[in-house]
Parts: structure tokens; sequence; C-alpha cells
């Protein structure tokens, strides 16, 4: 995130712990619609160009609260596009995990998953190993530097491909 700041995005930190969903049911969306905090992430979305992923890894894939959350958010609503809070896009992609690779195998599952629902990911990704030690003391920072310096260029590469991309829209 504070690479992304640093490049001049607005940023808003989402933790899936404060927007707690059920689990996704076709039936329950037909007979309540979308649940109070999936319409606050898809508003969260929809009011940003770029997204920054941060995913842990489970079983060497994504955790399930991460996907929950892909599949209530891309669920339209009346008078909406399919995947519009998805569509164009623009996403950076990072992991961690306590094991030696690091959330790495998470990764390839996220990055399908985005660039099907029409999310154009950048191809920097940093995945950081041994997480439960690779961060200091406050959080904020990597023990690594090269990690660090890697996971704070990703929000900067999606600050500014979505930078250039605007200048293109507005330019039309």
């Amino acid at each position: 995130m504070s690479g992304a700041a640093a490049a001049g995005a607005k940023v808003t930190y989402v933790d899936l712990k404060d927007y707690p969903l059920p689990i996704y049911d076709g039936d329950l969306e037909s007979s309540s619609g979308l649940p109070e905090n999936a319409v606050k992430l898809k508003a969260i979305f929809k009011e940003h160009d770029g997204l920054l992923f941060a995913s842990p890894e489970y079983n060497s894939s994504y955790s399930a609260a991460w996907k929950n959350c892909i599949d209530w958010v891309s669920r339209p609503v009346e008078g909406e596009k399919p995947l519009s809070c998805f569509s164009g896009k623009i996403a950076g992609l990072m992991s961690a995990s306590p094991g030696a690779t690091g959330g790495m195998r998470a990764l390839v599952h996220v990055r399908a998953i985005l660039e099907n629902i029409q999310v154009m990911v950048v191809p920097e990704q940093q995945s950081i190993p041994q997480a439960n030690s690779a961060f200091s003391e406050d959080g904020e920072h990597l023990n690594d530097a090269k990690k660090d310096a890697a996971v704070r260029n990703i929000g900067a590469r999606v600050a500014e491909v979505c930078s250039r991309l605007a200048k293109v829209e507005n330019a039309r």
C-alpha cells in the first residue's frame, strides 16, 4: 500500500475480517440479495482503478475468505453490468505464508481468477516465505530490504499503470 500511496494513489486498506460474509450461495442471493458487507466491499472496489491483493496461502492455494469475497462482490445488481467492479481494473499480487514458498502457489490461482473476471494483473508479484518472522516489529516493513522494496514496487507499478490508462482514457 505504501508504494501506491507514495506514487500518488488514493489508498483504502481492506481487511476481510472487517467484512464478514456468508459463504456464497445463489439461493441466498436470490432470496435476500447481496449481504450488506458485499455491497460495502463492492462500493470500495468500484471507487478504485487499482487493487492490491495480499493473500495468505492455505493448502497450496488462496484462502476461502478471499475467494468468497470475490464471488459475492462479482455479483451484478439490477441495472449494473456484470463484473462492473472488476472489469478494466489493474491489480498487483502479493502473498505470505509461514512455509518455504511464501504463498507463490496461491498467486497462480489468484492471477487466473482475476484475469478471468477481466482484471489486468501486472506481471510483478511477490511472495513472502517464513512470514511469521519476515516482518519488522511494527509490521510496517519486511526485514529483507529487497523483498520490502519489491512489495512497495508492486503498489507503485499498479498506481503507474492506472495513471497511464487514465491519461489515455482522458485523451479520447
